[in-house]
């Protein structure tokens, strides 16, 4: 309910503590809270011993602490986190039902030590008969003992108690039990023993008494307030009669604190967080640390700071922090963290699997996956056949049979009415192709006398007239602005060729280059942008690189300098991304990812990143030529069906209007047919008879 993600679990040592700790842990699993210290406090342990548990506990950034033990031992826990300040504002103390239960038998000096705790009790209600019960119980304890004074309301424990008692006595009147009766005689009739009890019906399934309602208390002043119940069918909800108002009545928290606590502490002493930042050379636009002698300080600057500050300035709650620097190896850094030496690390820090061991990252800052660098070169591959690539094969010959099917459509409407299209069997086939070309380039001569056939030439033009502009503009885009290609295109180029790849020295990209099939000997380490310029210059012949890979950040540095002669090419490689690294468990994780995901945050990263990166536009002129696509039959698929349905509908009407001219002549050649069919079916049959 209060998205609280770390919690500490203190429980007595014994079978009821650690009973329900499995159990415990995997449920707060599928809420995503962990359970980031388990403390077990055997039931004689002294106060030292006490005091150096809770002074510890208060060292951790943690404040939620879930305690699970029987009242006692829980009232020495309680004083004793009361001597250490522990129960003020900024914890959370939540107490199982043992303790729970147990409440209204607590003296008045330890509801002073447990100011603001929650915790459970199974649901009795006040009925008459409990109330009577009460004054009864509470008169006669007072004549039993004389001089006691404030005598406590029965606990639900006792009522239990006193509901089993005469589960006991119903059992032997019921089953006639005697003293020479068996034990698990009376056991078992104690068992099938059900009646309405003072703590509610009484029945034991299995030896145990089943409950179905808690009622969720708090603390407060010299008593318990009710704040909640909760059931397994409607969970939490305010008030027994109405279970569909889901939630909790408001809770006052240690220190009389109305607004539920954060839940853990940025730094338990006070400090400032330490965030470490590695010390590197060569891609400054990320991260770097410049050293002063003057002031004898580190300056921090880069993508990866800026994006850090900005989004620590969001967090609903105020973080003091300090940067530090170091020149070790990255997974040296988050050892730091791992270690608790360091607070965070913030970078350019790829998430991998092998690192989410030690640490936990945040959600992905950045452009994630792996990509690749090449150098542009003039297009030496031009051929005489280069008209041709503009088009694919598949819009080549569709085009071509649209042709043919338009010159055929025209023929068969004008061959019967215009002498242009008759003569002799070559004369029409020549006509045809003649006539369906020259609509190629609006030269088509022949006069046409049917409206329907200028109406299939009228859409048939307007397709060509498309057709035609698109090819213009996409052959003068190939002979112009495609006047640079890249020398490799693919991975898969690289390693049929046996070329020297390129990687930034120190990152995981090498490994993941090693796994996709490259030799060690052919993968060279860079750790600058100029590196990578001048290996990519010299060329794998020439004691360099056919080709950078490295992930996006990276390369969108390189391209920001150089932004002439080379291009990103090749499908895009799924990898982590940058991330910022905390100790395990700690809270800051989410509340960071989820700050990340924002979309006022996302604008304000994506001006970051212009900021140093500069306009992710300025170099796609380059690669937008060289990877525009080739005109497909997808492109005019919808102009290809206009003119077909025009052509097709035009033969339709036209020969349903000449068989309607000619029915006469069609009636007489079908009476004819059917005469001659007749004849012959007669003389055939004459002759099967004489054999």
């Amino acid at each position: 309910m209060f998205t609280w993600r770390t919690a500490v679990f203190i429980y007595e040592d014994s079978p009821y503590g650690a009973s329900i700790l499995p159990e415990l842990v995997y449920t707060l699993q599928g809420y995503n809270t962990r359970i980031t210290d388990s403390l077990a406090l055997h039931i004689g342990v002294t106060d030292d011993y006490l005091d150096t548990v809770i002074y510890n506990l208060k060292e951790n950034s943690t404040r939620v602490f879930i305690v699970h033990m029987l009242p006692d031992l829980a009232a020495r826990v309680f004083h004793r986190a009361s001597v250490a300040d522990m129960m003020s504002d900024g914890y959370v103390w939540i107490a199982t039902a043992g303790i729970g239960s147990a409440v209204d038998s607590l003296g008045p000096n330890r509801f002073d030590d447990m100011q603001g705790v929650v915790t459970f009790r199974p649901y009795v209600q006040a009925t008459d008969r409990v109330i009577n019960f009460t004054v009864r119980f509470k008169e006669r304890f007072q004549m039993e003992n004389s001089g006691t004074r404030d005598v406590p309301n029965p606990s639900v424990p006792l009522l239990w108690a006193y509901d089993t008692a005469w589960s006991l006595a119903t059992a032997v009147n019921k089953y006639r039990v005697s003293s020479s009766t068996p034990g698990t005689a009376l056991l078992s009739a104690v068992l099938n023993t059900t009646f309405d009890g003072l703590a509610g019906r009484f029945r034991l399934v299995n030896g145990q008494l089943q409950l179905s309602t808690y009622e969720v208390i708090n603390i407060n002043g010299k008593g318990a307030r009710t704040v909640g119940f909760w059931t397994p069918e409607s969970g939490l909800f305010r008030n027994f009669k109405a279970n569909n108002v889901k939630g909790l009545k408001p809770i006052l928290w240690p220190g009389d604190i109305a607004i539920a606590p954060r839940g853990w502490d940025v730094s338990s002493t006070g400090r400032p967080l330490r965030i470490i930042v590695p010390s590197r050379s060569g891609f400054s636009q990320l991260v770097e640390a410049s050293y002063s002698s003057t002031t004898n300080t580190f300056t921090f600057t880069g993508y990866c700071i800026d994006v850090f500050d900005v989004l620590m300035k969001n967090m609903p709650y105020p973080v003091a922090y300090q940067y530090v620097t170091d020149n070790n190896h990255y997974d040296s850094l988050l050892n730091l963290v791992y270690e608790k030496e360091a607070d965070a690390m913030v970078g350019d820090t790829t998430i991998s699997t092998r690192r989410m061991d030690k640490v936990a990252f945040t959600s992905p800052f950045t452009d994630t996956g792996l990509s690749m660098i090449v150098v542009l070169k003039k297009d030496s591959s031009r051929s005489m056949w280069i008209f041709l690539q503009p088009v694919t094969s598949t819009l080549w010959i569709t085009s071509l049979a649209f042709f043919f099917l338009t010159g055929f459509v025209v023929w068969a409407i004008e061959h019967r009415i215009n002498p242009e299209f008759r003569g002799t069997l070559g004369q029409q086939l020549g006509t045809i192709f003649y006539f369906a070309f020259s609509t190629l380039v609006f030269s088509h001569k022949e006069k046409l006398e049917s409206n329907l056939s200028r109406f299939v030439v009228t859409i048939w033009v307007f397709v060509v007239l498309i057709l035609t502009s698109s090819y213009t503009a996409s052959l003068t885009s190939m002979l112009t602005v495609q006047s640079l290609q890249p020398t490799v295109t693919s991975v898969q180029d690289l390693l049929r060729n046996g070329d020297h790849v390129g990687y930034q020295r120190g990152s995981i990209v090498k490994y993941w280059l090693e796994e996709m099939g490259f030799h060690k000997e052919d993968l060279l380490g860079y750790g600058t942008v100029q590196g990578y310029a001048e290996a990519l210059q010299r060329g794998s012949g020439n004691g360099g690189v056919s080709a950078i890979v490295d992930e996006v950040p990276y390369l969108k540095i390189f391209l920001s300098k150089y932004c002439e002669g080379y291009t990103m090419v090749g499908p895009t490689y799924r990898l982590g991304g940058f991330g910022f690294a905390f100790p395990i468990g700690s809270p800051m994780v989410h509340d960071i990812s989820q700050a990340i995901m924002m979309p006022a945050m996302q604008e304000e990263i994506a001006r970051i990143e212009r900021k140093w990166f500069g306009d992710p536009g300025a170099c796609e002129s380059n690669s937008d030529g060289i990877n525009s696509s080739r005109l497909s039959f997808s492109n005019f698929g919808g102009l290809f069906l206009i003119t077909g349905m025009t052509s097709g509908l035009a033969l339709l009407i036209s020969l349903s209007i000449f068989v309607y001219q000619e029915r006469e002549k069609f009636r007489v050649a079908v009476f004819r047919a059917w005469s001659i069919s007749l004849q012959r079916l007669h003389t055939w049959l004459e002759h099967l008879g004489s054999t």
